[in-house]
């Protein structure tokens, strides 16, 4: 489940992300594109997490929840890395810090976010219409 959950996020990153560089930016300035971009990626890390948690069994722990997005986490970095490297021809460093006091800050709250988000979702249990 944690490699479904990276691999969403990370499409969604992947496509947003080129329309931020190639659309967005040059019209309103890299942070401002960044800044735009972040809800929505927090908006499809929330919708994953919900769909991830509904794929588990039931009595997973709060504990195997952080498990999840904990591994998730390390696959979308690495994901990260290796798109950095490949597509713009930077180094795994350089393809995972961001120089942006603000913008860098937020994006690295979102990762931890996204990391948390199976655990903070939970699964809902279905209302059975009892007080």
């Amino acid at each position: 489940m944690a490699a479904a959950y990276a691999a969403t996020v990370f499409g969604a990153g992947f496509v947003l992300g080129s329309v931020r560089v190639l659309v967005v930016a040059p019209r309103i300035g890299a942070r401002m594109a960044e800044l735009v971009e972040l809800p929505l990626m927090i908006g499809v890390s929330v919708v994953a997490a919900g769909w991830v948690n509904r794929r588990l069994p039931a009595d997973t722990s709060t504990a195997g929840r952080l498990v999840v997005g904990s591994v998730a986490l390390a696959l979308l970095l690495a994901a990260e890395a290796a798109a950095g490297v490949a597509v713009r021809g930077v180094g795994v460093r350089d393809a995972l810090i961001n120089p942006d006091p603000i913008a860098g800050s937020l994006y690295y709250f979102s990762l931890a976010l996204f990391a948390l988000l199976p655990a903070l979702r939970g699964r809902r249990r279905p209302h059975d219409g009892r007080r």
